[in-house]
């Protein structure tokens, strides 16, 4: 896929005059990354903005005594790396590409002049980071006033996709048990219980290659 069909799949990019985006097209640089490379590391300084074309990355934050948690599990299409050129200047976690990769790359001395020049391009990315403040309000809303259970409905809801009228998560290669007890901030055994819990309400199916939501709607809203 080329970059600006890539960038047009952003939302609030799409709409952005040719001019804008034909400026950031001559300083893209499409890499690829394989699975468990690492992108860039925590406390980096921040010298480049990623769009990420096809594949999933996580980005994870380390305690002191090396203990993970994940604080974005993003998807093709997306942009990240952009919140620390607009703050500290340093990468705020260390990011990951969870299976191969295409990502193209942006120097951010040169996308910060792009931003300057053109209002709109300043716009779109004012909206990419609201969108990621969002997120962030929600995953400390969910780590400290829901469940794991709960936690785990929305995350799947989430992250379905809808297939031959069915709503599916697959299980991909990455997404074992104790990666998704990272990611909601809780261990394995929790997880697998919070996992039973709502399959026995009838509210989802656990196959071997797949977890088939049964009711879509219920887990995207399940409260405690």
């Amino acid at each position: 896929m080329s970059f600006l069909a890539t960038l047009s799949r952003l939302p609030n990019f799409e709409s952005l005059p040719s001019e804008g985006k034909e400026s950031l097209e001559q300083i893209a640089v499409r890499r690829t990354f394989a699975a468990e490379q690492i992108i860039y590391l925590e406390g980096e300084a921040a010298d480049t903005v990623y769009l990420l074309e096809k594949g999933w990355v996580k980005a994870v934050r380390l305690s002191r005594k090396g203990r993970e948690q994940a604080v974005l599990v993003l998807r093709a299409v997306d942009l990240f790396g952009d919140v620390a050129i607009f703050t500290t200047g340093f990468y705020p976690g260390t990011v990951t590409a969870l299976e191969d990769c295409f990502v193209w790359t942006l120097p951010a001395a040169e996308l910060l002049e792009r931003i300057n020049r053109y209002p709109e391009l300043a716009q779109a990315f004012l909206y990419h980071l609201a969108t990621r403040i969002l997120h962030y309000l929600q995953l400390v809303e969910d780590l400290s006033l829901h469940s794991v259970e709960a936690r785990l409905a929305r995350t799947l809801a989430r992250y379905a996709e809808e297939v031959g009228g069915e709503w599916i998560v697959p299980r991909r290669p990455w997404a074992t048990y104790d990666a998704m007890a990272v990611r909601l901030g809780t261990v394995r055994d929790v997880l697998s219980r919070a996992l039973r819990t709502l399959e026995a309400k009838g509210l989802l199916r656990v196959e071997k290659q797949r977890i088939v939501l049964l009711n879509w709607e219920e887990l995207a809203e399940y409260e405690d």
